[in-house]
């Protein structure tokens, strides 16, 4: 079942979607073509928002912890705002100190997109336009986000084309907590990674190039790991890193579990990596529901991306996209109870 309805946040009009059936809900909005709430039930049934989010609509402008969003152009960071593409140099909107992050000061996750319904498939799909040299990118890119229900799974479907090259990576960037976003923290969750290397990071948490094995490191989820239980081994507040999947194509990459609820959601993707945020930084974020704020390591995002400031290092997956192409980006969390 797909229901709609309009509502303002700060002075723009949204609209919001859900999209429910018998086994899971999910609520969607048009700024930032973002999910609001993912209500998934536990071992007995019982269901609960496993996304964190803001308190209100008004709350959702500004919003500097990317809750939910479609982050972009490039979601990630690019080192010193610069690139080159086929000689040309580009320099985008720094945002993170030196840096760029998650498309600039005023990224894909900002605005209010195109709403198109498709209550036949239990899908909607949102749809966006960003002109040449938006935060410094060159080209116009035309991007899709479409969200379906399917029995317990929601598989979200990135695609954008492009006039001109440039540098994509759109990213779903929601955070999970399988007891209930405002439950406590995750640490005590269980997290494996189909990965045997990762790249490290500096102090600014960009890649220094190298591909290192995860194998006797705090970054070795092979086996079912708590989250929390090599945390205090890693700097810049806990985990925000990106793990090099195993394999290609479409395939289940990872699985999160909350022991004492019984939720489990399998993450299945034909991306190259997954940027792993603890969510160390959370520590009063206004949330949705009366809790009123979330503490640190309240949730955690499992971004599916190419690798962050991939453009600057060669042997990394490349995401320039060109005329003639689109870009695809799919990933599907799934929904199961042990």
């Amino acid at each position: 079942m797909l229901e709609s309805f309009t509502a303002t946040a700060g002075d723009q009009q949204i609209t919001v979607v859900t999209i429910s059936n018998e086994q899971c809900r999910v609520v969607l909005t048009d700024l930032g073509a973002r999910i609001l709430e993912l209500h998934a039930p536990d071992r007995d049934g019982v269901l609960a928002d496993v996304v964190l989010g803001r308190k209100s609509y008004d709350e959702l402008p500004g919003d500097q912890y990317y809750f939910g969003v479609t982050a972009g152009r490039y979601a990630n960071r690019i080192r010193k705002g610069r690139f080159a593409i086929d000689g040309t140099e580009h320099e985008v909107t720094r945002n993170e100190g030196e840096n760029h992050v998650h498309g600039g000061k005023r990224g894909f996750d900002t605005y209010v997109w195109s709403t198109e319904l498709d209550a036949a498939h239990d899908a909607v799909t949102f749809s966006h336009t960003s002109p040449d040299g938006d935060e410094g990118y060159p080209g116009t890119l035309e991007a899709r986000v479409t969200y379906t229900l399917d029995g317990s799974a929601l598989e979200i479907r990135i695609e954008a084309e492009t006039d001109r090259p440039t540098l994509v990576n759109l990213v779903n960037h929601a955070y999970f907590n399988l007891a209930g976003h405002d439950s406590g923290t995750v640490l005590d969750q269980v997290l494996q990674i189909d990965a045997a290397a990762y790249t490290p990071v500096d102090a600014e948490l960009l890649p220094t190039g190298e591909v290192l094995s995860v194998a006797g490191t705090p970054y070795d989820f092979r086996e079912p790991t708590p989250i929390g239980a090599h945390i205090d081994e890693v700097d810049n507040a806990g985990y925000d890193h990106n793990w090099v999947l195993d394999g290609d194509g479409m395939r289940q990459v990872a699985t999160l579990t909350d022991p004492a609820s019984g939720r489990r959601l399998t993450l299945v993707t034909d991306q190259p990596g997954t940027q792993v945020y603890a969510g160390g930084y959370l520590e009063g974020a206004s949330a949705k529901g009366e809790l009123g704020t979330y503490e640190a390591f309240a949730g955690v995002t499992a971004e599916m991306q190419t690798f962050p400031d991939s453009i600057n290092h060669p042997d990394f997956p490349q995401r320039v996209l060109r005329p003639g192409e689109t870009y695809v980006n799919v990933v599907r969390y799934e929904f199961s109870v042990v």
